[in-house]
């Protein structure tokens, strides 16, 4: 009787683990196209000390699911929080350590043989999508360092120009439908660096970025299939004072949304998101098989 009662739990047990595994899965949603749009330097205390003041934004915020809690490794700087957020591993991986890092300072755990730099994002969607049509369009040339640029199919950069980035971003789009695609705002960066985060100029900077967002997010759902693309905003750090780089949670905390059917609506992401999530996530979206060397995992599950 009491091997009979035993046997009984653990079916239940396993029919519970299961269903709960299902349900794990049910939350990454198959896509064909995801579109990451990143901002430089938009932390998340901004959004937290102006509700209302970010429409765009706070209309991701109720169409998907977001954190205000995301952060950065460490230093809390550009260069190697955007390589982390592209290649699913921190910088003793991919060894970008710098806020404007070129190449590798520390000695990458792996290269790519193909394209000569830690696995990222782009270099996995090509390999095993050889079809995926992909596109990148930054204001910041530092960008251009931290992606496998033999890997992607449209890379356009516009110097310091935010509008005419968006402009471009968009119509590529249109254009192409593409499989995937980053866009980078050099803002609010630069307006903290010399106004200091939190100052009004850098408020009026961040409301600048969440119209280029809601440019870019209403092109997204009046020329792409919402039934099947999702979107992401993130940055790469915040700020405190006139700088950043430090280990307060002013200068590491910043904003993850992600929008997409199947994705929870008005859902508050209660789970730690750290930047090396983004391109596990990515990834699992598209169903592609994230590489080994990748620690991060997928928020979705």
């Amino acid at each position: 009787m009491i091997k009979t009662i035993r046997a009984i739990s653990l079916a239940v047990m396993a029919a519970g683990i299961s269903c709960w595994a299902g349900e794990a899965a049910a939350k990454a949603p198959k896509m064909k196209h995801v579109v990451m749009i990143g901002s430089d330097g938009f932390s998340a205390e901004v959004v937290k000390a102006h509700p209302g003041q970010f429409p765009n934004l706070e209309r991701m915020m109720q169409d998907g699911s977001y954190t205000l809690e995301a952060r950065s490794v460490l230093p809390s700087s550009s260069a190697i929080n955007w390589a982390t957020l592209l290649m699913g591993a921190g910088s003793e991986m991919h060894g970008f350590t710098e806020w404007g890092s070129k190449t590798p300072e520390v000695e990458p755990a792996y290269v790519d043989p193909e394209y000569g730099l830690f696995p990222g994002i782009f270099g996995t969607v090509r390999r095993q999508m050889p079809d995926a049509v992909t596109g990148v369009v930054y204001s910041w040339d530092g960008i251009g360092y931290l992606f496998e640029k033999a890997a992607v199919d449209f890379v356009r950069s516009t110097q310091d120009d935010d509008d005419e980035a968006t402009r471009i971003f968009c119509d590529f789009l249109r254009e192409k439908q593409p499989t995937f695609s980053f866009m980078y705002i050099s803002e609010p960066d630069h307006t903290g660096h010399t106004q200091g985060w939190m100052s009004p100029e850098y408020l009026k900077s961040c409301q600048k970025v969440d119209s280029l967002v809601g440019v870019i997010y209403d092109c997204v759902r009046e020329n792409m299939d919402m039934k099947s693309t999702a979107v992401i905003f993130t940055s790469d750090h915040g700020g405190k004072g006139t700088a950043h780089g430090g280990k307060s949670m002013n200068e590491m905390q910043v904003p993850y949304i992600i929008v997409g059917r199947g994705i929870p609506a008005n859902h508050k992401i209660e789970r730690i998101v750290m930047k090396y999530d983004n391109a596990p996530t990515i990834a699992d979206m598209l169903r592609i098989e994230a590489p080994e060397q990748w620690y991060g995992k997928s928020i979705l599950r």
